[in-house]
């Protein structure tokens, strides 16, 4: 668990400090770059290692502390664990050699015709490989904890870390299957030619359910580890279990949303994809006011009295208490924001446009990551048996990394709506027309400082944790229900129903376009390699 952390948040780190570089460089704080191409590659590492590598560690990692912890049995597989592992870090060097190189630069998309060095995309499929094995592990510590406890409930953390599991398998099957059937046979050298538009329509398959893969052990920690840290109990372990598994459903056939300016795809089609898109707001809704009723409940069990004066009570100077309320902030303008992308009109006048930069930065950058952290330092004396005592620390870098996540994204929603382009290597601050939006950037720039300063903060706290003194800890407990026991729905302790409607709904959704983009002749184009001599 502890290796799965460290290499996340050492690619979290280095990725972190490539977006602020971009920046830099985007800003008019330097004469513009002499070779845009370096800009790219930084682009290509940023995202391939936060979309691909930081979140799947994490999920990995928490996923096999659940089963632990949540289960209280040893983690059956130990050695296919260290496997899947092996095959992330391996993954992962393998495809940032040619990134470096500037041999792949074609962003954690693909964006095909380009076709980069075909080692980056054999990396990207050894990092899904390797998750692939967790996702299987998941299920079979699972069902190894049925056998010995038959009849019982599974326990909410657990019921949760499967729906996080089974989603990605379900959708990280599009982008295997654009890499491995219509990318590599170019890559290898074996096609020179490829249909965009249909590999389009595989990784939108992935690309947005892939938020809500990296949405789930931030959720996971609203349920489990938030209540019980801040000294309340969950509001209702039932709604919990709902929103999760109407995340599975839901999550995976909306992609096409990200297609509404593509020609490849027909209207009705994507006006579907809107109708479900917005449907994914119920559990997101659903969360917010079932954590936000669990804090209330902390709030009056410390005494708070009224309609508010249980705010006031609340623990704020806890770091989990600051880390939910920071992350419930953020996740309301990202969503705010969310459901302007998702309105087949106003995609028009944000789509492509550092809108969609701040929107994305929002959701992943804030309000996960920032529960990222507070899951780490709440796991952290469990996993080393030493103290984390750096409390003051703790709450300095959390208010950082909000504060310099509003400074990073605001002025990319304004900026947006002025139109300005997203992946730019640079602009010419001289046009009288771009002039005005300079401040915008430099702004955003020093955004970028306060987050690269919380991250140092960040691995600055754990490793004193290393350091620290050993203390014998109570066992690990996660929130317990204001109703505890009674009798659950088979449907809310099992996955069977939730798995069938999440493959039948993205058959609904996708077959219809993809058979029709198959059964199209001459759609494909020549690819352009990235990287090779004119």
């Amino acid at each position: 668990m502890l290796a799965h952390f460290w290499v996340a948040f050492a690619a979290f780190f280095v990725a972190l400090v490539l977006g602020e570089w971009q920046m830099y460089i985007r800003s008019p704080l330097r004469d513009w770059i002499g070779n845009p191409e370096l800009y790219y590659r930084a682009v290509t590492a940023h995202g391939s290692a936060m979309g691909y590598v930081f979140p799947t560690l994490v999920a990995m990692g928490f996923g096999y502390a659940i089963v632990e912890l949540s289960l209280k049995q040893a983690l059956v597989g130990r050695r296919w664990a260290w496997a899947g592992f092996i095959l992330v870090v391996v993954g992962t060097v393998t495809a940032m050699v040619p990134v470096s190189m500037g041999l792949a630069t074609v962003l954690y998309t693909f964006y095909p015709p380009l076709v980069g060095n075909a080692f980056y995309y054999i990396g990207v499929v050894l990092v899904v490989v390797g998750s692939w094995i967790w996702v299987a592990l998941m299920s079979v510590n699972l069902r190894t904890w049925k056998a010995a406890n038959p009849g019982a409930t599974v326990p909410l953390p657990m019921f949760a870390n499967l729906a996080g599991a089974y989603l990605w398998a379900w959708t990280s099957l599009g982008a295997a299957i654009e890499i491995l059937f219509m990318i590599l046979p170019v890559a290898l050298g074996f096609k020179s030619t490829i249909d965009a538009g249909l590999a389009r329509v595989f990784f939108s398959w992935t690309l947005h359910a892939i938020v809500y893969f990296w949405l789930m052990p931030a959720y996971i920690a609203f349920y489990t580890l938030v209540p019980r840290a801040i000294g309340g109990r969950l509001y209702s372990d039932k709604m919990a279990r709902i929103s999760f598994v109407l995340f599975l459903v839901f999550s995976m056939p909306i992609g096409v949303h990200h297609l509404f300016q593509d020609p490849q795809v027909g209207s009705g089609v994507k006006f579907l994809h809107a109708v479900f898109t917005g449907m994914v707001s119920v559990p997101t809704l659903l969360t917010i006011f079932t954590i936000t009723a669990s804090v209330e409940i902390a709030g009056r069990l410390r005494g708070g009295t009224g309609a508010f004066g249980w705010v006031r009570r609340l623990p704020w100077k806890n770091p989990m208490m600051l880390a939910v309320a920071f992350s419930f902030i953020l996740l309301g303008f990202g969503g705010a924001g969310g459901l302007i992308n998702m309105s087949y009109q106003l995609d028009f006048a944000v789509h492509n446009t550092q809108w969609i930069t701040g929107h994305f930065h929002l959701i992943f950058g804030g309000a996960i990551v920032i529960m990222y952290f507070a899951l780490a330092y709440d796991l952290w004396p469990h996993l080393t048996g030493k103290a984390l005592v750096a409390g003051r620390m703790m709450r300095a870098q959390l208010w950082l990394w909000f504060i310099g996540m509003i400074v990073l994204t605001f002025p990319w929603h304004i900026t947006g709506i002025l139109g300005m382009p997203r992946r730019m290597a640079y602009f010419d601050y001289s046009h009288p027309e771009i002039a005005p939006q300079a401040i915008t950037v430099i702004i955003t720039f020093f955004g970028g400082l306060l987050l690269v300063l919380s991250g140092l903060l960040f691995l600055l706290v754990l490793l004193r944790g290393h350091r620290s003194e050993a203390i014998v800890l109570p066992e690990f407990r996660f929130s317990q229900p204001v109703q505890a026991g009674g009798r659950l729905p088979a449907a809310l302790n099992g996955y069977a129903l939730w798995l069938a409607l999440m493959i039948g709904l993205s058959v609904v959704n996708y077959g219809y376009p993809i058979s029709q983009l198959i059964a199209l002749k001459q759609t494909s184009v020549p690819a352009v390699p990235v990287g090779a001599q004119p």
